[in-house]
C-alpha cells in the first residue's frame, strides 16, 4: 500500500460510503449464518445518516476511499455499545479494525464518560471473536439478535483503555 490509512470522525458526507461498505462487509456474516436479513444488511441509508448525526462514528480512509467504519453510543446504563465494525475485505488483517475500535473507545471514554465497552458478534464469527479478545474484550453472555442470530456479548472495562494517539 502506497498510502497510509487514516482514522477520523465520520461526517454526513460519508453516509453512503459507510452504507455500501457495511453491505459489502457483512455478506460473509450473512453467508456464515445462512441469513441475508441480518441487521447490518437491512439497515437503511437514512438510519446510517441518523447515527452519524447522533452517535460516535469513525471511518478509516485509504486516500479518499472509506475502507472501514465503527459506531458507538452511550447506553442507558452508562456503558458504551460498540457496533457495526467493518473493514473492506481486501484490507482485513492489517490492524485497521483494532485502530477503529481504539478510536471509538477513546471518544466514548474520554468525551462521553463510558465506564464499560460492550459489543456483540455472532457465535460462529471466529475472526471477530479473535480480534475482540486480542484487544481485551471478554465474553460475558449470549443474546439473540432481532434477526435471529445467536450472539456472544463481550465487555471490556473502560479503565483498561490506553490512549495511543
Amino acid at each position: 500500500m502506497g498510502m497510509s490509512v487514516t482514522i477520523s470522525v465520520a461526517t454526513g458526507q460519508d453516509a453512503e460510503e459507510i452504507f455500501r461498505l457495511q453491505y459489502l462487509c457483512f455478506q460473509s456474516e450473512a453467508q456464515l449464518y445462512g441469513n441475508y436479513r441480518i441487521d447490518p444488511l437491512v439497515e437503511t441509508l437514512d438510519a446510517v445518516r441518523r447515527e452519524i448525526g447522533v452517535d460516535c462514528v469513525f471511518v478509516a480512509r485509504l486516500g479518499d476511499e472509506v475502507i472501514g467504519a465503527v459506531r458507538g453510543r452511550i447506553a442507558e446504563d452508562g456503558s458504551a455499545a460498540i457496533a457495526r465494525l467493518c473493514v473492506h475485505p481486501r484490507l482485513q488483517g492489517h490492524g485497521i479494525g483494532a485502530r477503529l475500535l481504539r478510536a471509538a473507545e477513546a471518544e466514548l471514554a474520554q468525551k462521553r464518560g463510558a465506564t464499560l465497552f460492550r459489543l456483540q458478534t455472532g457465535h460462529r464469527s471466529e475472526g471477530n471473536l479473535r480480534l475482540y479478545r486480542r484487544v481485551g474484550y471478554e465474553p460475558v453472555g449470549r443474546a439473540r439478535g432481532t434477526d435471529g442470530v445467536e450472539l456472544i456479548v463481550l465487555e471490556k472495562p473502560a479503565v483498561t483503555y490506553v490512549a495511543t494517539a
